[in-house]
C-alpha cells in the first residue's frame, strides 16, 4: 500500500504542475525542502516550487524502497533532474509525508542534495 500511495504522490510531483501537486494537501500544510526555511500553506508551497521549478527543466522519480508507520510514508528514490541545458543529474532523495484519515498530506519533507544538480 505505501507503494502505491508513493506511486501516486511522485507521479503529481513529476508532472511539474505545483497547482496540481498542492491539491495533495491540506490547506495548512506545511512543506519543507532540505533546510529551506518552511513553507505553510497551499499557496506558499505552490510558489515555492513555481520558483524551483524555474530552475530546472523537469524531474522524474524512481521508487527505491517505502516505509509506513502509523500515518506517515517514508520514500527513498532516485531522483533524476534535467537542467536547463538539458542534461541529467540523478541523486538520491528521502521524502517523509504525514496523511491525514482524509488522505491529504498534512507534512511534507525532501531531503537531497541538490549541489550535484547546479554544477557546473
Amino acid at each position: 500500500m505505501p507503494d502505491d500511495e508513493a506511486r501516486r504522490v511522485f507521479q503529481v510531483v513529476d508532472s511539474f504542475e505545483p497547482g496540481t501537486f498542492v491539491q495533495l494537501l491540506t490547506e495548512d500544510a506545511r512543506m519543507v525542502f532540505g533546510n529551506a526555511e518552511p513553507m505553510v500553506g497551499r499557496d506558499a508551497i505552490a510558489g515555492g516550487l513555481r520558483i524551483f521549478f524555474a530552475t530546472i527543466a523537469g524531474l522524474a522519480h524512481r521508487l527505491v524502497r517505502t516505509w509506513q508507520v502509523d500515518a506517515d510514508t517514508i520514500a527513498e528514490t532516485e531522483v533524476t533532474y534535467r537542467r536547463l541545458d538539458g542534461k541529467d543529474v540523478s541523486v538520491v532523495a528521502v521524502s517523509i509525508w504525514r496523511t491525514r484519515d482524509d488522505g491529504l498530506i498534512s507534512d511534507y519533507r525532501v531531503f537531497v542534495d541538490l549541489a550535484p544538480v547546479y554544477a557546473m
